[in-house]
């Protein structure tokens, strides 16, 4: 399918989205990228599991790199060699799933506790 979605856009244009919507990503060597920062190996196969069930459910995979207490995601659209809608709605939905902290939200989920033996990801 092209279209729209397979419309690249320029390195400023790049950058001025990520300022507004992702400001954690950043641009470099034509890919959008973020560095997700854990409590260690537990929580980095979480972080990866769940980048990974939303990249299959999108059919759009980015490249990861996997260490002990960080992940790196790495996205662009190859077959339009630059970065495109898919790119930035994916980077939005692994950014809302990831960083989500129910403690700030209003219901009944508390967050893990204030406990180092419970951290997973370091908020930024």
């Amino acid at each position: 399918m092209t279209g729209k979605q397979d419309e690249t856009y320029s390195d400023e244009e790049i950058e001025a989205r990520l300022k507004e919507a992702l400001p954690n990503w950043y641009l470099e060597k034509g890919w959008i990228r973020r560095k997700y920062k854990t409590s260690g190996w537990k929580a980095t196969l979480m972080v990866v599991n769940r980048v990974g069930h939303l990249a299959e459910a999108a059919f759009h995979h980015p490249d990861l790199t996997v260490s002990y207490a960080f992940v790196i995601v790495k996205l662009v659209t190859h077959s339009a060699k630059g970065v495109t809608n898919k790119d930035f709605e994916l980077a939005g939905k692994i950014e809302e799933v990831v960083m989500w902290q129910p403690r700030l939200a209003e219901g009944a989920l508390e967050g893990t506790p204030d406990d180092s033996r419970f951290k997973y990801i370091k908020y930024s």
